[in-house]
């Protein structure tokens, strides 16, 4: 009830970008649910970066993305990891004309084992996945570039 409460209070264009950020965490559980072969092509060029330079007037926009998808990926009945939360992220900066880069790393756990990171960056600014994203050896980006 309290976070009912809580959802209640907030303004209107946050409820929206939650909303956003729900559904496209949906589509992007759906799509890593596919074979990643097959929905490489739609991440972007692979083994591309996009630049680090950023508008400033699109980090204000930047962080309201970062923090819905955090925030909601908490809420989803589905997993909405690292790779979900970047998909997802990657998809509501598009959608806003804001280049991104998704990174896929590797590296392995304290038993040796073997285990897969995903992180989103546009710009200078880490979107998901950066609170590890240092642990990991980059094996795979992909660069959303926005056509002008």
């Amino acid at each position: 009830m309290k976070k009912f409460r809580i959802f209640i209070a907030i303004d209107r264009q946050t409820k929206f970008l939650f909303l956003e950020a729900f559904i496209l965490l949906g589509w992007a559980r759906i799509l890593k649910s596919i074979r990643f072969s097959k929905i490489a092509d739609s991440l972007g060029e692979q083994m591309m970066e996009t630049s680090f330079d950023t508008n400033e007037s699109n980090k204000k926009i930047i962080r309201h993305i970062s923090d819905s998808i955090n925030i909601m990926s908490r809420h989803t009945i589905w997993e909405s990891m690292c790779l979900v939360k970047a998909i997802a992220a990657m998809k509501m900066l598009e959608r806003r004309k804001i280049e991104s880069t998704l990174y896929l790393g590797t590296a392995k756990d304290e038993s040796g084992k073997m285990i897969a990171h995903a992180w989103l960056r546009t710009g200078p600014y880490y979107i998901t996945g950066f609170e590890v994203m240092e642990r990991f050896t980059v094996v795979k980006k992909f660069a959303k570039k926005i056509s002008k």
